[in-house]
Protein backbone atom coordinates (compact mmCIF):
# COMPACT_ATOMS: atom_id res chain seq x y z
CA UNK A 1 0.00 0.00 0.00
CA UNK A 2 1.92 2.80 -1.36
CA UNK A 3 1.29 6.68 -0.68
CA UNK A 4 2.48 9.16 -3.05
CA UNK A 5 2.60 12.88 -2.14
CA UNK A 6 2.36 14.22 -6.10
CA UNK A 7 3.28 13.30 -9.22
CA UNK A 8 7.27 12.50 -10.22
CA UNK A 9 7.54 15.46 -12.11
CA UNK A 10 6.33 17.83 -8.82
CA UNK A 11 3.89 20.81 -8.87
CA UNK A 12 2.47 22.23 -11.98
CA UNK A 13 3.11 25.95 -12.11
CA UNK A 14 1.12 26.73 -15.35
CA UNK A 15 -2.05 28.80 -15.57
CA UNK A 16 -4.90 27.85 -16.02
CA UNK A 17 -7.12 30.11 -18.77
CA UNK A 18 -9.82 28.24 -19.21
CA UNK A 19 -12.01 29.93 -16.28
CA UNK A 20 -10.56 33.09 -16.73
CA UNK A 21 -12.26 33.31 -20.50
CA UNK A 22 -15.40 31.48 -18.87
CA UNK A 23 -15.71 34.36 -16.60
CA UNK A 24 -15.05 37.15 -18.98
CA UNK A 25 -17.57 35.62 -21.60
CA UNK A 26 -19.93 35.66 -19.31
CA UNK A 27 -19.79 38.85 -17.90
CA UNK A 28 -19.24 40.26 -21.92
CA UNK A 29 -22.66 38.44 -22.39
CA UNK A 30 -24.38 40.39 -19.08
CA UNK A 31 -23.18 43.75 -20.40
CA UNK A 32 -24.46 42.97 -23.81
CA UNK A 33 -27.79 42.12 -22.68
CA UNK A 34 -28.08 44.85 -20.01
CA UNK A 35 -26.79 47.90 -21.94
CA UNK A 36 -29.73 48.15 -24.15
CA UNK A 37 -31.79 48.59 -21.19
CA UNK A 38 -30.27 51.27 -19.49
CA UNK A 39 -31.85 53.67 -22.34
CA UNK A 40 -34.73 55.19 -20.94
CA UNK A 41 -37.78 56.21 -22.96
CA UNK A 42 -38.23 55.35 -26.78
CA UNK A 43 -34.95 55.36 -28.70
CA UNK A 44 -35.00 58.19 -31.20
CA UNK A 45 -32.26 60.23 -33.39
CA UNK A 46 -31.83 63.62 -31.05
CA UNK A 47 -30.75 66.69 -32.44
CA UNK A 48 -27.29 68.30 -32.06
CA UNK A 49 -26.10 71.14 -29.28
CA UNK A 50 -23.10 72.12 -28.98
CA UNK A 51 -23.60 74.40 -25.38
CA UNK A 52 -25.44 71.38 -22.73
CA UNK A 53 -26.58 72.66 -19.52
CA UNK A 54 -25.62 70.16 -17.12
CA UNK A 55 -27.99 70.03 -13.72
CA UNK A 56 -26.36 66.69 -11.89
CA UNK A 57 -28.14 68.27 -8.85
CA UNK A 58 -31.64 67.57 -10.31
CA UNK A 59 -33.49 64.18 -9.68
CA UNK A 60 -34.23 61.65 -11.92
CA UNK A 61 -36.67 62.88 -15.19
CA UNK A 62 -39.90 61.59 -16.29
CA UNK A 63 -38.95 60.83 -20.09
CA UNK A 64 -41.38 61.97 -23.36
CA UNK A 65 -40.52 60.82 -26.22
CA UNK A 66 -41.68 61.56 -30.13
CA UNK A 67 -40.60 59.55 -32.47
CA UNK A 68 -40.07 59.85 -36.39
CA UNK A 69 -43.48 58.91 -37.05
CA UNK A 70 -44.89 61.09 -34.56
CA UNK A 71 -45.86 58.51 -31.90
CA UNK A 72 -45.91 59.59 -28.31
CA UNK A 73 -44.21 57.94 -25.58
CA UNK A 74 -43.85 58.66 -22.05
CA UNK A 75 -40.81 56.66 -20.61
CA UNK A 76 -41.36 53.06 -22.78
CA UNK A 77 -45.09 53.18 -23.00
CA UNK A 78 -46.44 54.77 -26.38
CA UNK A 79 -49.57 56.70 -25.39
CA UNK A 80 -52.07 58.07 -28.13
CA UNK A 81 -52.22 61.55 -28.33
CA UNK A 82 -56.07 61.61 -27.42
CA UNK A 83 -54.99 60.25 -24.09
CA UNK A 84 -51.73 61.75 -23.62
CA UNK A 85 -52.63 64.54 -21.55
CA UNK A 86 -54.44 61.97 -18.82
CA UNK A 87 -51.81 59.53 -19.02
CA UNK A 88 -49.17 62.14 -18.04
CA UNK A 89 -51.18 64.02 -15.42
CA UNK A 90 -51.79 61.06 -13.94
CA UNK A 91 -47.83 60.35 -13.96
CA UNK A 92 -47.38 63.80 -12.97
CA UNK A 93 -49.78 62.93 -9.98
CA UNK A 94 -47.67 60.52 -8.64
CA UNK A 95 -44.64 62.83 -7.89
CA UNK A 96 -46.10 66.47 -8.15
CA UNK A 97 -42.88 68.28 -8.99
CA UNK A 98 -41.05 65.72 -10.65
CA UNK A 99 -38.84 67.69 -13.82
CA UNK A 100 -39.37 66.31 -17.43
CA UNK A 101 -37.15 65.45 -20.46
CA UNK A 102 -38.15 65.74 -23.89
CA UNK A 103 -36.75 63.73 -26.58
CA UNK A 104 -37.74 64.61 -30.04
CA UNK A 105 -36.63 62.71 -33.29
CA UNK A 106 -34.39 65.29 -35.74
CA UNK A 107 -36.03 64.94 -38.65
CA UNK A 108 -39.49 66.31 -36.52
CA UNK A 109 -40.58 69.61 -37.45
CA UNK A 110 -40.69 72.41 -34.99
CA UNK A 111 -44.35 72.80 -34.73
CA UNK A 112 -45.00 68.93 -34.00
CA UNK A 113 -42.16 69.05 -30.69
CA UNK A 114 -44.29 72.10 -30.01
CA UNK A 115 -47.69 70.66 -29.89
CA UNK A 116 -46.09 67.08 -27.63
CA UNK A 117 -45.13 70.51 -25.36
CA UNK A 118 -48.50 71.79 -25.36
CA UNK A 119 -50.38 68.84 -24.10
CA UNK A 120 -47.04 68.38 -21.64
CA UNK A 121 -48.38 72.10 -20.38
CA UNK A 122 -52.06 71.36 -20.52
CA UNK A 123 -51.75 68.23 -18.30
CA UNK A 124 -50.00 70.07 -15.30
CA UNK A 125 -45.99 70.64 -16.40
CA UNK A 126 -43.84 73.35 -14.88
CA UNK A 127 -41.48 72.76 -17.76
CA UNK A 128 -39.07 70.31 -20.03
CA UNK A 129 -35.67 69.98 -20.78
CA UNK A 130 -35.10 69.13 -24.55
CA UNK A 131 -32.38 66.20 -24.54
CA UNK A 132 -29.90 67.06 -27.33
CA UNK A 133 -27.18 64.93 -28.47
CA UNK A 134 -23.26 66.39 -27.63
CA UNK A 135 -21.10 65.91 -30.22
CA UNK A 136 -17.75 64.26 -29.37
CA UNK A 137 -14.73 66.41 -28.57
CA UNK A 138 -11.72 65.33 -30.81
Amino acid sequence: MGFSAGSAKGIKNDINVTPLVDVVLVLLIIFMVITPMLQRGKPVSLPKGAHPETNEKEGDPLVLSITADKKLWIESNMVPEARFETELSTELAKEPGRKMMLKGDETLEVGEVRKLMDHAKKAGAKGLQLAIEVPKKK
